[in-house]
């Protein structure tokens, strides 16, 4: 035998794969190299690095496809192009969620071969969570929204700079400031500095105005977006909800993409990080802050939203002040009528039904 030949190639040269064998691949993907663990009937036969090219990997999965039982990598910054390429050439391809797959108690080494191999081992026992694969079309629409909320944060940190630009020089804030009118925008513009704090403050306030323009721009995009026919009933349905507006509704949607892949509601608010974090042993049982999961943005905006719903329907009212009562917090109060307002959401978009007061 050759011992100049690398050991991937002698390793797809030598094996003869049928029906009968059972193969798991797990794959760390990177953007330059990808590393790669075959795990062949129990046994971990090969880890090799290859490029980071979808067609590549596609072509060395295939040699193994008479036996192949499942291909795994982790959601990451790559996104989803290497699974629908696998899917494509009819390869058993999935994402695993990384928030759900299993660590270790105790500090272990870690490194991308010891990542794959591991990926390779659990897909065999099956012990991964794997993440729903959206369409191209409902990536897309995601972006969007994702977008917005980008944009909404920077706009947040460019008046916070503001703010303490005018707090660090001991100047008053004009009138109107905290909810940032014209008027007081343009007072700033007006103020009497010295020329290298107006140089300072210009460049802030164009930022600002800029990234308002570009708000602007986006909120367009998004009207368009969701007016069309594949979006239309389903924004109608979600806005028909008591406090739900246009913003909300576009998010949700946006998110909570393909709804029957939830079986059941808690699915949904954990999806939506909209569970609490529960801690029993024995007869103890605590209920502890929010897992925060999925999209902030979203889940601020059904936080705004429940407090509208119980602000328009006298039932929600009567229901957050029991829950007030119970906790003793508003913030958990309103937390779990915005858990309820996420269920109802997901109940409508499921049954494609306009909202229906409760008898």
């Amino acid at each position: 035998m050759n011992q100049n030949v690398p050991k991937k190639e002698r390793f797809f040269k030598q094996v003869k794969l049928t029906s009968t064998d059972e193969v798991y691949v797990g794959i760390d993907v990177h953007k330059i190299n990808c590393h790669i663990a075959i795990r062949l009937n129990g046994v971990i036969a090969l880890t090799y690095v290859t490029p980071s090219d979808n067609q590549g990997i596609v072509r060395q999965m295939q040699r193994l496809q008479p036996a192949m039982r499942k291909i795994v990598y982790e959601a990451g910054p790559t996104g989803f192009s290497l699974v629908r390429t696998l899917r494509a050439a009819s390869l058993p391809a999935a994402v695993i969620a990384p928030s759900k797959t299993l660590r270790p108690s105790a500090p272990q080494s870690k490194s991308d071969r010891l990542d794959c191999r591991q990926l390779a081992e659990f897909a065999a026992k099956d012990l991964l969570v794997e993440v729903t694969i959206p369409t191209e079309q409902e990536e897309a629409d995601r972006q969007v929204t994702r977008l917005r909320n980008q944009i909404k944060k920077k706009c947040m940190c460019i008046k916070q700079q503001i703010k303490s630009f005018l707090l660090q020089y001991n100047l008053p804030e004009p009138e109107g400031l905290a909810t940032w009118t014209l008027r007081s925008l343009q007072h700033l513009r007006e103020m009497s500095l010295g020329p290298e704090l107006r140089f300072t403050l210009d460049v802030l306030l164009d930022e600002l105005d800029y990234l308002l323009s570009q708000l602007n721009r986006v909120d367009k995009q998004l009207e368009t977006l969701f007016s069309q026919e594949r979006h239309d009933r389903q924004i109608e349905i979600l806005k028909s909800h008591p406090g739900v507006g246009p913003i909300t509704s576009k998010l949700f949607r946006a998110e909570v993409y393909q709804p029957g892949r939830f079986d059941k509601p808690t699915q949904v608010a954990r999806y939506l990080g909209l569970c609490p974090r529960v801690s029993q042993s024995g007869q103890k049982r605590v209920e502890g802050r929010l897992m925060k999961e999925g999209q902030i943005k979203l889940r601020a905006c059904l936080v705004e939203a429940a407090w509208a719903w119980i602000g328009k329907d006298p039932d929600a009212k009567e229901t957050f002040r029991r829950l007030l009562r119970n906790t003793g917090e508003p913030n958990k109060a309103i937390a779990a009528m915005a858990r309820r307002l996420a269920i109802h959401l997901w109940k409508m978009l499921c049954t494609e039904q306009l909202y229906q007061k409760p008898a």
